[in-house]
């Protein structure tokens, strides 16, 4: 099973559209901002240093939204194993009463910081965003 990591957005006068709410754009940074505070989390040191991510695929439904001054819970889990070199990630958005306003599958790629080359995600790298099941 995934282990799951939350952090709280609160919408700021630079976030809201005409329509009031947050902007979509807004939500692709936030869903960004939260798998980079859960790989800083997680992630080993020697992983942080050598890999970094590329968004591959977003796919987002939204079904609600906030206002300013108003926040949002995102949680973020691993579903599934790593495929090669591409990992996948769930990222909801809770308003206050707990409904999801904003949910997220997105694919992101791991690549060599140096070379910049798409590398296999490796179990030892995948094992600390799983909770021990023993």
């Amino acid at each position: 099973m995934s282990a799951r990591f939350t952090k709280t957005f609160t919408a700021g006068p630079e976030h809201i559209d005409v329509m009031g709410h947050v902007n979509n754009a807004v939500w692709v940074q936030w869903i960004q901002d939260m798998a980079t505070a859960h790989w800083d989390a997680v992630a080993r040191a020697e992983d942080r240093a050598r890999f970094v991510w590329l968004v591959v695929r977003h796919e987002i439904d939204y079904r609600g939204n906030i206002a300013e001054g108003e926040s949002a819970v995102g949680e973020t889990f691993i579903p599934g194993e790593p495929k090669g070199a591409k990992f996948d990630r769930r990222v909801d958005f809770r308003n206050d009463a707990g409904k999801v306003i904003v949910s997220a599958n997105t694919t992101w790629a791991m690549l060599d910081a140096e070379t910049l080359r798409p590398q296999r995600v490796r179990a030892e790298i995948a094992a600390p965003f799983f909770e021990d099941t023993e």
